[in-house]
């Protein structure tokens, strides 16, 4: 029992190491801050996951050569299958590779099986014996209290996650809605503002109003107004862990009206460019 109490501490440690690699990671790419992870706290749990897999089956294995390569294909077989489940669970796949050379289905990449290969070999001969040194020194009693606090904020953290986001399609097929009302409001107001004109500029009328349905499809017309009324929108349909979501994973996609989860991603962007 106590060994799976360590197993679990160390669960944790590299979970939160995954969450401030991938933080920063995230961050620097879109340059801004972007809390990472899939559950509420600093958590990354597929890092916590292959670390300590790693260390219980690769932990006997000293040839650093053979490390990185077991590393390597071992992390990759457990983002492969997360990524793969994750999908069908929640019918979205929350990170592609599909703009990196040799990647297979979008789900792995070559460069990222390579840093995983490293960060096997620098787990297994370097971080873990101190880590394991370090929680030798805790006493037993401290270590079974963390155990326990630990489990416990960890289950309800990730049953409000997954009760958060399981309808996260049908929350965006009603903000689809919610915007399309809105974009036939403002055609109604265009469409009033120029009557008078119709006769006197012939089909300026339906070309103002398809702009104005377009400008949510292109992306490139949006007024201030407009793109707020998008936000407001968001936050009134998706709930906070689905906005999490949008925000956490910039490759986020869903297996059903993607266009229109790419299209709310682009217009929340251009409004944090522009202080809104």
């Amino acid at each position: 029992m106590l060994f799976l109490e360590y197993l679990f501490l160390w669960f944790i440690f590299y979970s939160f190491a995954g969450w401030v690699y991938e933080s920063i990671l995230v961050s620097c790419q879109q340059r801004r801050w972007v809390n990472r992870g899939f559950l509420n706290g600093p958590l990354c749990p597929i890092y916590g996951t292959g670390a300590v897999a790693g260390v219980v089956i690769l932990g006997h294995i000293h040839n650093p050569v053979a490390l990185f390569f077991l590393a390597m294909i071992g992390a990759s077989v457990l983002e492969y299958f997360t990524s793969w489940a994750m999908e069908q669970l929640f019918h979205a796949r929350w990170w592609d590779y599909s703009h990196f050379h040799f990647n297979l289905n979008g789900r792995i990449c070559l460069l990222g099986a390579v840093v995983f290969g490293i960060g096997g070999v620098l787990i297994v001969d370097v971080i873990q014996p101190e880590v394991a040194r370090v929680t030798d020194m805790i006493p037993l009693q401290i270590i079974h209290a963390l155990f326990v606090a630990l489990m416990v904020l960890t289950i309800v953290d990730t049953i409000v996650t997954v009760c958060g986001i399981v309808n996260f399609e049908q929350s965006l097929e009603q903000f689809k809605v919610a915007v399309a009302k809105y974009g036939d409001v403002v055609r109604e107001k265009v469409g009033d503002a120029v009557s008078g004109a119709t006769d006197r500029f012939g089909g300026m009328q339906s070309t103002v109003g398809q702009k104005v349905g377009e400008s949510w499809q292109n992306g490139k017309e949006m007024s201030s107004e407009f793109m707020l009324r998008i936000k407001d929108a968001a936050d009134s349909v998706f709930n906070r862990q689905q906005r999490r979501m949008i925000a956490s994973f910039p490759r986020l996609k869903t297996t059903s009206n993607n266009d229109t989860l790419q299209q709310l991603r682009e217009t929340l962007e251009k409004l944090y460019r522009r202080g809104q």
